[in-house]
């Protein structure tokens, strides 16, 4: 099962997740009651920064795994104006929301006004298949997003300097300096 999965992944160590997963595959149904409920959490935790003069277009959601996930499902379903949002070794499930919501969408209209994002994925990754992150990247893709994804060479499920540098670059290029940082 998805736990015994994870339980051993985690050094046997009890672990908090984001969302309930009936396994780590990309052909279960999402869990969209805790999706939801988490991403509603994390609303109102964005909402306090807006609250507090960060606009919306000046912020950025993303994780890794499950963190990814989850920011995929924020920027595309809960708050579609944000500056961007990446995933780093995440997949989507093949029936997600997120593809039912950009499909309503791109029959209405094209996405030009939706957070870019940004994927990384380790070509060694054996909990979280390569081929899942593409493949979610490419369905993205051609439901309109602005997508970019780089393969990171010889990583496991695990982040590398090389796609945190990358990151970094890709961040600087949608949050440019505003008056008040100079």
């Amino acid at each position: 099962s998805f736990y015994e999965i994870l339980f051993k992944n985690n050094m046997f160590q009890r672990s908090n997740v984001w969302f309930d997963r009936i396994d780590i595959s990309p052909r279960v149904p999402e869990h969209l009651e805790t999706v939801d409920s988490m991403a509603r959490e994390l609303v109102t935790l964005i909402q306090q920064e807006v609250s507090s003069g960060v606009p919306l277009s000046r912020i950025i959601v993303g994780g890794f795994s499950m963190g990814g996930a989850m920011a995929l499902h924020l920027g595309y379903r809960f708050l579609p104006q944000l500056a961007g949002v990446f995933a780093l070794s995440s997949f989507l499930n093949e029936k997600s929301a997120i593809y039912e919501v950009l499909s309503r969408r791109t029959i209405e209209e094209k996405q030009p006004n939706l957070p870019p994002l940004f994927m990384c994925h380790g070509d060694r990754d054996a909990l979280v298949p390569i081929k899942w992150g593409r493949e979610t990247c490419d369905k993205l893709s051609k439901l309109g997003l602005d997508t970019q994804f780089h393969k990171v060479t010889n990583a496991l499920h695990e982040l590398k300097r090389t796609e945190l540098k990358q990151l970094y670059d890709w961040v600087k290029t949608r949050l440019p300096p505003t008056q008040d940082d100079l």
